[in-house]
């Protein structure tokens, strides 16, 4: 049973950080380098403004909050979940080379079969989950010893060895590839939130709205999956069944996010981290934090880098590796 007062801590929390996530679009739909008033935000949003703040609200400032909102979402999840299944802190699909399959499955989708530009955003996420799921299934393959099951150490260095091989296989795949595409995957490794229209919002809702109410379904089995292998088996889990579907979760949400996003990290290894912190290790309480926490951080890294630097600003993937990357070292030196 949980404690009434940390339910409460929860909802206080989650209302607090739903607050910050308002604050952060009204911020960031004013910002840009075609600035819009934000007292004009409202009558704009009611269909009373000019034709210029119009098309800057409803067709790049609206689109990419949206979009750097649930991918965020989506990446703190899959490293929810990562962690959990591993039972290893230091999960995360950027850093154990999911992120890095769904890129070179993109990268070669992008180069080698052209398709109309409707079908393209919404394959997206279908090839980047098969990309994903196929270096995911090595990884787990390679981390597994049928004698004592699977070793978390063991997959966070496989994975960081893939993720590096794979930079290596997507630098050949774009070493004879036009400048055009070279340009887009180049912009994709580094981050940049390059899927800021709406048709890559409906792309990506379908996966969130199906696997984030799947995820906390399972948040208990995560739970038990926390524990040592005897005692989850000895309460009734089916410990490989329910590892192989909840890595399939997390990989089709690392995937549908990085579709859209570029190569991101550390958001799926800080958000759940810092939700724990705050509400405990349960994950009835903690995932929902954790997926606020990362729609809110990777909003607000996108909003300061496209900022800083006018027009085409700092990618929001490098700048949330310069707040994580250092964190990452810190929990890698700790565990």
């Amino acid at each position: 049973m949980i404690h009434p007062a940390l339910i409460r801590k929860q909802r206080i929390i989650v209302i607090t950080l739903l607050a910050l996530i308002v604050i952060s679009i009204i911020v960031a739909t004013g910002l840009g380098y075609s600035s819009l008033s934000y007292n004009r935000l409202i009558p704009t949003l009611l269909g009373h403004g000019t034709f210029k703040e119009e098309f800057v609200l409803f067709s790049v400032r609206l689109p990419r909050i949206i979009i750097t909102l649930l991918a965020g979402m989506a990446l703190a999840l899959s490293g929810a979940i990562l962690q959990g299944v591993t039972r290893n802190d230091l999960a995360d699909p950027g850093i154990i080379g999911i992120n890095s399959g769904a890129g070179v499955a993109i990268a070669a989708f992008f180069l080698f079969f052209p398709i109309k530009a409707g079908s393209f955003v919404y394959l997206l996420p279908l090839v980047a989950f098969v990309g994903a799921l196929l270096t995911a299934c090595i990884i787990y393959v390679l981390s597994y010893n049928k004698n004592v099951g699977l070793q978390p150490v063991r997959l966070v260095l496989i994975g960081i060895g893939f993720s590096m091989a794979l930079s290596g296989v997507m630098i050949v795949l774009i070493s004879s590839a036009e400048r055009a595409k070279v340009d887009f995957i180049a912009k994709w490794l580094a981050g940049n939130i390059w899927g800021s229209d709406w048709p890559f919002i409906w792309a990506i809702l379908p996966w969130l709205v199906i696997l984030i109410p799947f995820a906390l379904y399972k948040a208990n089995r995560l739970n038990l999956l926390g524990l040592s292998e005897p005692v989850a088996i000895g309460v009734g889990v089916s410990i490989e069944k329910e590892r192989i579907v909840l890595l399939l979760t997390a990989v089709a949400l690392a995937a549908s996010a990085v579709s859209v996003t570029g190569g991101i990290a550390f958001v799926g290894l800080m958000a759940p981290h810092i939700a724990k912190a705050l509400v405990g290790p349960r994950n009835q309480m903690f995932i929902p934090v954790a997926i606020l926490i990362g729609g809110w951080l990777l909003l607000f890294a996108d909003t300061i880098g496209r900022n800083i630097v006018e027009p085409d600003g700092i990618p929001a993937g490098i700048m949330v590796a310069i707040i994580g990357a250092p964190y990452f070292m810190y929990l890698l030196m700790k565990k």
